[in-house]
């Protein structure tokens, strides 16, 4: 498996942590352009082996909210298209978004928080940042096509993870549906209260 970790400025990364020649930091995209694209296709060209899964991590967007904007999904098509990426893994916001299954590739546009500090933050509720998710992708090594995607998900609750009620699962599944609809991409039930996509 091979990860880039990205992050770009529409999550608030100022542009003086971005890495340069001789000093360390944040692999922070000029753009989201052809251009941007065409230098991660170089680089993977340099690093990538046979039957290497390419999983591409960016940190962007805002916090909170559910569009995806224009030029993100673009990005990520051209990830996929152009450079052969398997996964990629978008992140910034404090609540799952989208999910996007584009040419047999994963999208997760937003994965939202695992655990962290934001419990409490009044104002977002709405959102649910308290129901994480976690999610185990099988990919096909030989091709780097998506077989199955298997979503689990927790409640936050005092920086610990615990079981969501049924409620809260019920809750995610319709959101997520919801949000992936228009990308092609259903969320179902699946047993033992996780979910699954199709």
């Amino acid at each position: 498996m091979l990860v880039l970790a990205l992050a770009s400025e529409t999550s608030g990364v100022p542009r003086h942590w971005a890495a340069h020649a001789g000093r360390a930091g944040v692999n922070l995209l000029s753009s989201l352009s052809e251009a941007t694209v065409g230098s991660i296709v170089e680089e993977l060209a340099a690093i990538r082996r046979p039957r290497d899964v390419v999983v591409i991590s960016i940190h962007w967007g805002p916090n909170w909210g559910y569009p995806i904007p224009k030029d993100q999904r673009r990005f990520a098509h051209a990830l996929i298209e152009e450079a052969g990426v398997s996964v990629v893994h978008g992140q910034s916001s404090h609540h799952a978004k989208a999910i996007e299954v584009y040419r047999e590739r994963l999208i997760l546009h937003g994965c939202g928080d695992f655990l962290n500090d934001c419990e409490g933050i009044a104002g977002y509720e709405e959102f649910r940042g308290d129901l994480p998710l976690m999610y185990f992708a099988d990919i096909d090594a030989a091709d780097g096509r998506l077989r199955a995607l298997d979503i689990t998900p927790l409640k936050i609750r005092r920086l610990q993870l615990s079981r969501p009620s049924q409620a809260d699962v019920d809750w995610l599944r319709r959101t997520l549906d919801r949000e992936s609809a228009p990308f092609g991409t259903r969320v179902a039930a699946a047993p033992g209260g996780r979910l699954t996509v199709s």
